[in-house]
């Protein structure tokens, strides 16, 4: 995630200046030409191998944290993750090397329980693809495409959405492949077009130029077969395209290129497809498509209109047009059957064929109503016009205006429609784009030295290759810096303002900026597994996912295309034709039924909601999450690193024997050092000051250590044995807590702050008083939150005394401490019980229950992966003030998908009657097909340009007076 980011240790260059030739100490050699690996690592690759574990006994994350370590030490092994809410640890490993019982045993020597889960080793496919879908023009057609891929074996899930005319669907690869799903959209009438097909692997297109033959294709095949980590390779022969699915973690872009250029002695040359603006390209080329057929309808329509509407008002031309050719049959009655035959069969030629794929699938859409009410209005007039050619005394009433007219209006409307529509997924866009196109790569020599650098396209760019990032250039991958310090503009990715301080050691984002130094960036994450690639796959996401409201909108769809009624016949005058009134009443009523509004007025509106939230730094995981936000009424806070800062520092020692602080802190660090408790890591951070002639000083080693949990850690040091934790700890060792360490652990809770005991040999020797700052601008926050009428709470997993202290600090009245992870999520139970909707905001993996469990889970984007997978809403930035950003968005939103209703269904509701003629029989008015068509156009557009302008949504005023300051802990 884009705001997760890792803080290593650095050393500042004394001298400010920057070496010419920078030397890496642990920098992989970068041979020259094609990186092949070796007959040894392809075997090691070829015999990889997975293993799943049962892990029971973990409570926290520093129990996964020991467990990961321990097996990481192992020998072949390439990756453990470790579950600590499901139990579970999957590890990757060579079977040359180690095997899954050493793997077990090792689990079991930290202190846990473990198995192997033999059933569940090949994880549950799940793929995800998504597809581009031409010819959709309302939620009828939406609803027929998802219901047909739910018919199909092997679909877990199908969304298809109106608005960005896209489907995501979950499917079983081993089941189904993605051109069933493709061949599925086919059948029910529309153009399906792959964007991706949900496959782990990386995946990308290479344009070939020099291809001559089929021998050539092969010549390429085989050597791009032969590197490691390629998986398939798909030659397009009319594109001259190669499309190849890779490991990233083996090879990459560049390695393609540079062997296809070397297969051919020179005469091939590789270069990435251009296939980045397929969307873009697919909306333009839509857009020209509707303007193209909407100008030539124009051509034909001006003329038919002034002759039924103008010219008639004018005595010449009049006359001209009146006169008789044969029989009753005019001059302008043929005129009008010339030119309105081009639009209704030529330009109008795509409601036809969107008609016919609608009934052949047992459903009706707008183009079925289009269809039948310009088919009635021109085949009568047809029938009219013949009729009057072969009778002395018939006079002919035609309607071509009527047709050529709604057809015009028709393709107005849906060229502005899609114009306004491709607004609303400008944060996609502007996200995509924040990558640079090309990047410096530095190559370095046997002896690691910097010898050249190369200009680079920077989708090109490989894992652990070398990038220079000059002064006021974009940062062009996810890595970290190894050399060099600068500032860096992250706000275009997290939202944050200020600039970061970056030095070596630290975390950058792709698509950054530079500010003021150089800096040199090792790539850790490219392509598809950057962190931009994961907030634009969030953002669609978002924007697929449906909203409860749009269900509503969909329900009632449903019933406005069959509502063709009629009207009473007593209506009618006798001065008139009956059929022709009801004729014209009829085609007004099927225009005008098209619900094409409502099935825009929520898509529409989300997407621009959480487009907008994307740029705020509040990413918002769909429809879903942004409706239930908007009736958040009780929040509950984590404390750590949520209310605070969630980086202790020492505050103080006290120190209860004689006994110098270095020789206190080596014995502490060295037990402490094998811990992963944030807590631990404050304390040799600490530790380390009271060294500061050492770059990486080394602690005494630590036997027979053990890691307690929720109590602290027992070692021996220096043949003494070391405690380092809290009460329960000491009570349970029979250590002593003498009233003078009482009264210290008293007065240290009062302040906020949380004591670490630290016994020696049983007896109590110290107390690290140890703070964790709240966030700048926590308190106000909790006040506005009051003023919006939302209650919070703070439930932690500290001590009462400290959690209490934060509350009453913050300005919040009811606390809940010494949670576990399981009570934080029975608590969110029992605030739903009474009737609340609640949200939990948190950044840990002891939050994730409670985030899953609430209706509304916010994880602070700093936080853990866990965390953040588990929860709705991001919030990227790490600020307390992007709270009351997510609920007032959503609160905007919702007003503005009101707001379309009233749009969508005041035309409907409104249109119906008055089109069936019922001001006729008082008024004498009547609604004109054309003038029905002309509104049903307007509804659309207006839906879309009212949800366009929540692009112009501005935070709270309140928060505008709240400054958050950045704290630098030292």
């Amino acid at each position: 995630m884009a705001a997760k980011f890792l803080s290593l240790a650095c050393i500042r260059n004394e001298s400010g200046g920057l070496s010419p030739k920078p030397h890496y100490p642990s920098m992989p050699k970068y041979p020259k030409g094609i990186n092949v690996a070796s007959d040894q690592e392809k075997s090691m690759q070829e015999s990889e191998a997975k293993a799943l574990f049962s892990v029971i006994g973990m409570s926290c994350s520093a129990c996964a944290g020991s467990v990961e370590k321990a097996v990481k030490r192992l020998p072949g092994i390439k990756e453990a993750v470790v579950d600590v809410l499901n139990n579970r640890a999957l590890v990757m490993f060579h079977p040359a090397f180690v095997n899954e019982e050493t793997i077990r045993e090792t689990i079991e020597d930290v202190g846990f329980e473990a198995t192997v889960i033999k059933e569940e080793i090949n994880e549950r496919s799940n793929q995800v693809c998504r597809i581009h879908i031409k010819g959709m023009t309302c939620s009828s057609c939406s609803t027929t495409i998802e219901s047909a891929l739910h018919s199909i074996r092997g679909v877990r899930k199908a969304q298809v959405a109106l608005a960005t005319e896209e489907a995501e669907v979950h499917y079983d690869p081993n089941i189904l492949s993605y051109t069933k799903l493709l061949e599925a959209v086919e059948d029910t009438g529309f153009e399906a077009i792959l964007i991706s097909s949900g496959e782990h692997s990386s995946k990308i297109q290479l344009q070939v130029d020099g291809v001559l033959d089929e021998n050539s294709v092969r010549i390429i095949e085989n050597s791009l077969q032969a590197l490691p980590g390629v998986q398939e390779i798909d030659f397009n022969p009319e594109l001259k395209t190669l499309a190849i699915s890779y490991k990233p973690d083996v090879t990459g872009p560049r390695t393609f290129v540079n062997v296809i250029k070397s297969a051919g002695s020179g005469c091939f040359k590789a270069t990435i497809f251009p296939g980045g603006g397929e969307r873009e390209a697919h909306r333009q080329e839509e857009i020209k498509q509707y303007y193209r057929s909407f100008l030539w309808s124009l051509i034909f329509t001006i003329p038919v209109f002034l002759m039924s509407m103008v010219f008639m008002y004018i005595p010449g031309i009049k006359h001209v047009l009146d006169s008789k050719v044969v029989n009753m049959l005019s001059i302008g009655e043929i005129l009008r059957w010339l030119l309105s035959t081009p639009v209704q069969f030529i330009t109008g030629r795509r409601f036809y064929t969107g008609a016919y794929k609608a009934l052949r699938n047992g459903s009706a859409n707008m183009d079925v109503l289009i269809a039948l009410g310009t088919n009635a209005a021109y085949f009568y007039s047809v029938y009219s016009v013949l009729r009057a050619a072969t009778s002395p005394h018939f006079q002919s009433t035609d309607f071509f205006e009527t047709s050529a007219m709604l057809i015009s209006f028709i393709l107005l409307g849906k060229y502005l429609e899609v114009l306004a529509k491709g607004k609303t997924s400008e944060a996609i866009a502007k996200l995509m784009n924040l990558a640079p196109e090309t990047a410096t790569l530095l190559t370095l020599d046997s002896k690691e030295n910097l010898i050249s650098e190369e200009e680079i396209d920077s989708r090109l760019i490989q894992k652990n290759d070398i990038i220079k990032i000059i002064p006021g250039a974009k940062v062009a991958c996810d890595g970290f810096v190894i050399w060099g310090q600068s500032h860096v503009n992250e706000s275009m990715i997290t939202g944050e303002s200020r600039p970061v301080a970056k030095r070596k050691g630290d975390m950058v984002i792709g698509g950054t900026v530079n500010e003021n130094g150089l800096l040199h960036v090792k790539a850790t994450r490219v392509g598809s597994e950057s962190a931009l690639s994961q907030i634009v796959r969030l953002v669609e996401s978002a924007q697929m996912a449906k909203a409860p409201a749009q269900k509503f909108a969909d329900r009632i769809s449903k019933f406005f295309v069959p509502l063709l009624n009629g009207y009473p016949k007593s209506w009618i005058p006798s001065s008139m034709d009956s059929f022709q009134l009801a004729l014209q009443f009829g085609i007004s009523v099927m225009v005008i039924a098209c619900p094409c509004a409502l099935g825009l007025a929520t898509p529409t509106a989300v997407m621009v909601g959480t487009g907008v939230g994307a740029s705020l730094g509040v990413l918002i995981k769909g429809g879903q999450a942004l409706e239930r936000t908007h009736k958040v009424n009780c929040i509950v806070f984590d404390k750590t690193g949520t209310l605070t800062i969630g980086k202790p520092v020492i505050v103080s020692t006290r120190l209860l024997k004689d006994m110098r602080p270095r020789e206190f802190y080596e014995l502490v660090a060295a037990a402490e050092v094998n811990s992963e408790h944030p807590l631990a890591k404050a304390i040799v951070e600490y530790a380390k000051k009271f060294r500061r002639e050492e770059e990486n000083p080394v602690w005494p080693e630590a036997q027979n250590f053990e890691s307690i949990t929720g109590q602290g850690v027992r070692a021996v040091v220096q043949n003494k044995e070391v405690l380092v934790g809290n009460e329960r700890l000491m009570l349970e060792r029979n250590v002593a807590i003498s009233i003078d360490a009482e009264e210290i652990l008293a007065e240290t809770e009062a302040l906020a702050q949380t004591g670490i005991l630290v016994a020696i040999d049983k007896e109590l020797i110290g107390i690290i008083c140890i703070s964790d700052p709240l966030k700048p601008g926590a308190g106000e926050v909790i006040s506005i939150l009051k003023s919006m009428k939302v209650k919070s709470i703070v439930v932690t997993g500290d001590n009462w005394g400290t959690a209490k202290s934060i509350a009453k600090e913050v300005g919040i009245d009811t606390v809940i401490a010494e949670a576990k992870p399981e009570h934080k999520a029975e608590k969110v139970k029992e605030l739903q019980a009474e009737g609340n909707i609640v949200a939990m905001v948190g950044d840990g993996i002891n939050d994730s229950p409670a985030l899953v469990a609430a209706d509304v889970g916010m994880a602070i984007g700093a936080g853990t992966d866990i965390a953040i997978e588990a929860a709705d809403i991001v919030l990227m930035k790490s600020n307390l003030e992007d709270v009351i950003n997510a609920i007032d968005l959503s609160r905007t939103t919702f007003l503005r998908i009101r707001l379309n209703y009233v749009w969508a269904l005041g035309y409907n509701i409104l249109g119906i009657p008055i089109a069936a003629g019922a001001l006729f029989p008082s008024t004498g008015f009547r609604l004109p097909p054309w003038i029905a068509g002309a509104a049903m156009a307007a509804s659309s557009v207006s839906v879309v340009c009212c949800s366009l302008l929540l692009k112009n949504y501005r935070r709270p005023k309140k928060l505008d007076a709240l400054e958050i300051r950045e704290i630098t802990v030292e």
